[in-house]
């Protein structure tokens, strides 16, 4: 019992320590990505928690914040502040409701409380530090990854960013669905959770590895998107294949966040979708329409390149590898899936940089290098869940050690 206070008094007393933090108050709750993280955890207490006293809970634990805050700072608060007062309302419910549950109840919530929390500390952290990756890389590879994308003498960016610019229905889809990246992660999270921990563990554990991991490839890399070296230019003023094959690459200063490649958005959205394997229709839907517009949006909003996605997938199967706990940490697939992530990662990274004309011989063989790269990927990934399936199906002792133990 006196454990269980102290448990409750942190909670409670950390959320409203967050709620008068300046900075948390002032530039992490109004920002729409942090405040769509902070609105998923309402989809994993309800989805999990299933109680009409939990929707009561976390509205009541919302509207205490809410006046903490604005009391604190006599502020207007906007839809996005009150929508992560929401967010952070349910993450002390939720955590909360583990500290005060029994038995595997106590299990349940306790494994919905601390991903959820780890998420929305790390796209905090995250923030700080991609900001720091101004001061760290003065100068970007942008012209390095445009001049590939060029190379397929197909601008995926530019197309799409032109059909969003004719068509605004679709770029409104697309932004929505492209900001909306927490939601899938936590429906996906929560509904493996209620399957049974073993088939949420190695999601949970993919989710949260793959932005710190992310964010040290974007330090080998450092690049921000074509929209940010085109200005006014993109999407309708591309260079021509010709010019851009005569472009003198260089390092380039360029203001900005730098989060091109690998494209995170897609890796996290293409992990969504692979760990989404056994729920329902509905949730498999879902999380395969967040994949294909997040693609989009990737593109149409200039934010990334061609090359950004292609790499995401190599990336994506190196996470998964990594998490795979069901397999031994040596065992081939899960090697190989997380060797083949890793070094065709890098191994773009070193051609991109360093043999770029490589690309300019023949459109085959961009081309050529995106879809094996892709198809290997792809591969590696059936072939991991395949082992992984075999060791669920396979009992836990054999015939021999069963009778011996029973004899």
């Amino acid at each position: 019992m006196p454990a269980k206070i102290v448990l409750t008094v942190a909670l409670i007393g950390g959320a409203i320590l967050l709620v008068t933090n300046a900075y948390f108050a002032g530039s992490a709750m109004p920002f729409v990505f942090f405040m769509l993280t902070l609105a998923s955890v309402i989809l994993v207490l309800l989805r999990v928690g299933r109680s009409w006293l939990d929707l009561a809970f976390l509205t009541g634990a919302a509207a205490i914040l809410a006046v903490i805050s604005v009391w604190h700072f006599h502020y207007q608060p906007n839809w996005k502040s009150w929508v992560s007062f929401l967010g952070l309302g349910s993450l002390l419910v939720l955590g909360l409701r583990a500290v005060w549950s029994e038995g595997e109840k106590q299990k349940l919530l306790a494994l919905a409380f601390a991903p959820s929390f780890l998420f929305a500390a790390f796209m905090v952290f995250a923030g700080v530090v991609l900001e720091h990756t101004q001061i760290w890389h003065p100068k970007t590879l942008d012209l390095y990854l445009f001049s590939f994308d060029a190379s397929l003498h197909v601008q995926f960016a530019f197309l799409l960013g032109q059909a969003y610019a004719m068509w605004p229905w679709f770029k409104l889809i697309g932004l929505a669905l492209y900001i909306a990246l927490p939601i899938p992660i936590a429906m996906v999270y929560a509904g493996q959770l209620l399957r049974g921990k073993e088939k949420a563990f190695p999601g949970m554990a993919a989710f949260l590895i793959t932005g710190p991991i992310g964010i040290i490839f974007y330090n080998l890399f450092p690049a921000l998107g074509p929209v940010h070296i085109f200005h006014q230019g993109f999407p309708w003023h591309p260079l021509t294949a010709a010019e851009a094959s005569r472009l003198f690459l260089e390092p380039i200063a360029v203001k900005g966040v730098q989060n091109a490649i690998p494209s995170l958005h897609i890796s996290w959205v293409l992990l969504a979708w692979w760990y989404s394997r056994g729920l329902s229709a509905v949730e498999r839907g879902i999380a395969l329409t967040f994949l294909v517009f997040t693609a989009f949006a990737t593109l149409g909003t200039g934010e990334h390149y061609f090359i950004d996605l292609v790499v995401a997938y190599p990336f994506s199967v190196m996470i998964q590898s990594l998490c795979a706990f069901s397999l031994r940490w040596n065992q081939c697939e899960r090697v190989t899936g997380a060797l083949y992530g890793l070094l065709t990662t890098l191994a773009w990274f070193v051609a991109l940089r360093y043999a770029p004309k490589l690309f300019w011989t023949s459109p085959l063989v961009p081309w050529t290098l995106c879809i094996i790269t892709v198809a290997a990927a792809l591969f590696l990934h059936r072939r991991l869940e395949a082992a992984a399936d075999a060791m669920v199906r396979q009992p836990s002792e054999s015939p021999v050690e069963m009778a011996v133990a029973l004899s």
